[in-house]
């Protein structure tokens, strides 16, 4: 594997600028706030032909009475255990803190190779305010600028030549993506850790403490997945601060290079309007759904509530009938690895090709028993089909009257070569052409 380099400090000193510019991403959230990073965050990279794998970090702070500063503080002194190098960033501007302090101490203790980089010194003539780090014993001490880049490649530099590199791994493209996304606090972190069995993301009983989005790559049943854990998706009436609309943004974003979209659902609370609307979100981008009802242990005893759920999914999820459903309790670990058991089946269908003679056999099956209506005189002429891409599949009809065709024929059709075509679970698009 690559080296991992974690970066790593008090709130509000650069790290996630770093991290951004180190990765020439916008990958990590960044605010005048303090407090914004929570989970970390890792990004492959490449400097001067070696390969690294970048850590960014929440920031390390007195957790005082908040138990959410407790699992961030967790998060990062897990990544400091697995870390083979670790820079260090201070804020030149406010010199030594005591929080500065107690980091040092306990990087000294982790014996690994530690980079201390003096941020937010925008020249050589202010690099005087990082020499009273040096207390620290932590030498050099590196002057940068986080978001001008001053100083950044002497750091790099030095860090590439202490540290074992390897050569830039080749990936395949055979990892299933796969985004859990759904309303804020409905279990999303919760499902990702039982899952990979450890805290890897930060998780709370207040809402919203997922902001970024987490990648983390897994590997089961000889399969390799990458799990992308998103920000709580709030109605937009509700999204009143910037850092709340980045996070949400990001997390709709995790559609474009996801494959499947595993929506969490609360069965306490059955299908609201705002979990009709992100499955639409993912219907509309030609994503794989499966639908996850968490909290089940709430309600399995219940046949009362059990029926108002499904009643609710009926009505309030029609427009995907197909989506597979799995009921979990991320809590007690009930049915949590029963996902991979529709996840799979899915995504073979999302990306399976099928030759053009089926295709083209169903159409003709399909438009004999239910030929499509009269338009005045004429009809409707079908006369080829073809497959043109999967993730999802979409398939070119070509008719003598495309503008013709009405959505509720389009939407029989679409539904009958489901079925012909054994496409049960996975959405596909028709496209119509005049030949």
């Amino acid at each position: 594997m690559a080296p991992l380099i974690v970066i790593v400090g008090r709130p509000n000193v650069g790290k996630s600028t770093l991290f951004n510019r180190l990765s020439r991403s916008r990958d990590a959230l960044v605010d005048n706030r303090p407090g914004i990073t929570r989970d970390r965050l890792y990004a492959p990279i490449t400097y001067e032909g070696a390969s690294l794998t970048l850590v960014d970090t929440g920031g390390f702070d007195d957790i005082s009475q908040d138990p959410l500063l407790e699992r961030v503080r967790y998060q990062v002194e897990a990544a400091i255990m697995e870390a083979d190098g670790i820079i260090f960033m201070v804020d030149a501007r406010q010199g030594v803190t005591p929080g500065d302090e107690e980091m040092a101490h306990i990087l000294r203790k982790s014996q690994k190779k530690i980079f201390l980089a003096a941020n937010k010194i925008d020249g050589p003539e202010h690099e005087n305010s990082a020499h009273d780090f040096y207390k620290f014993g932590l030498e050099p001490v590196y002057p940068v600028s986080a978001a001008h880049g001053y100083g950044i490649r002497s750091l790099m530099r030095d860090m590439v030549r202490d540290l074992p590199i390897s050569k830039p791994v080749e990936y395949s493209d055979g990892q299933i993506r796969v985004a859990i996304l759904g309303r804020p606090n409905v279990g999303k972190s919760s499902l990702i850790n039982r899952i990979l069995g450890l805290e890897r993301v930060v998780v709370s009983e207040h809402p919203g403490t997922t902001r970024d989005t987490v990648d983390t790559p897994f590997s089961h049943g000889g399969k390799e997945y990458l799990l992308i854990d998103t920000a709580g998706i709030r109605k937009k009436a509700k999204v009143k601060e910037k850092i709340d609309k980045f996070s949400m943004i990001k997390a709709l974003k995790s559609l474009d290079r996801c494959h499947i979209a595993t929506i969490l659902l609360d069965a306490s609370q059955g299908v609201s309007e705002q979990d009709a609307r992100i499955c639409g979100y993912a219907f509309e981008q030609g994503r794989g759904v499966v639908l996850a009802i968490n909290k089940w242990d709430l309600v399995k005893g219940d046949a009362r509530r059990q029926a108002r759920l499904n009643n609710s999914m009926d009505r309030q999820l029609k427009f995907m009938p197909f989506a597979p459903r799995v009921n979990l309790s991320a809590l007690t670990g009930e049915r949590v690895m029963k996902l991979f058991g529709k996840i799979d089946p899915l995504y073979e269908q999302f990306s399976r090709a099928i030759s053009t003679a089926s295709i083209n056999r169903a159409l003709q099956e399909i438009v004999r028993r239910h030929p499509p209506p009269r338009i005045g005189r004429s009809r409707l002429k079908f006369s080829y089909a073809t497959q043109t891409r999967t993730k999802p599949p979409t398939f070119v009809v070509f008719v003598n009257k495309p503008n013709a065709i009405h959505f509720s024929y389009e939407r029989f059709l679409v539904n009958q070569l489901r079925s012909h075509l054994r496409l049960e679970l996975t959405p596909i698009r028709l496209r119509f052409r005049k030949k």
